[in-house]
């Protein structure tokens, strides 16, 4: 899992490669609920880098991309958004694979 240090850093990621963005906090409960399975879930989905997002110290880009609850993943290869599972709702490691997997 990659950690961007910079909206610099982000922005790469954004317009090249087939990224998971992964948006989470620390203080959210069902973050640390999946934290766990990620890196199963990343082995499982080789063909994605993951990039995990820290809402609170990207405001602007959750805002902008219409993160609203966490955690929540968004799809994007080479700029393009494949696809996305934001709600509130906590969520399973078989509802990620199933998403994944559908794109």
């Amino acid at each position: 899992m990659i950690i961007p240090k910079s909206l610099e850093e982000l922005a790469t990621y954004v317009e090249k490669g087939k990224n998971v963005f992964f948006f989470t906090a620390d203080w959210c409960g069902d973050c640390r609920f999946i934290k766990p399975a990620m890196p199963e879930i990343e082995a499982d989905f080789p063909a994605y880098q993951f990039i995990q997002v820290d809402r609170d110290e990207f405001i602007d880009v959750a805002s902008k991309w219409n993160i609203f609850g966490i955690p929540s993943f968004v799809v994007i290869e080479d700029g393009k958004e494949l696809g996305r599972l934001v709600n509130k709702n906590r969520k399973t490691k078989a509802e990620i694979e199933d998403f994944l997997a559908n794109l």
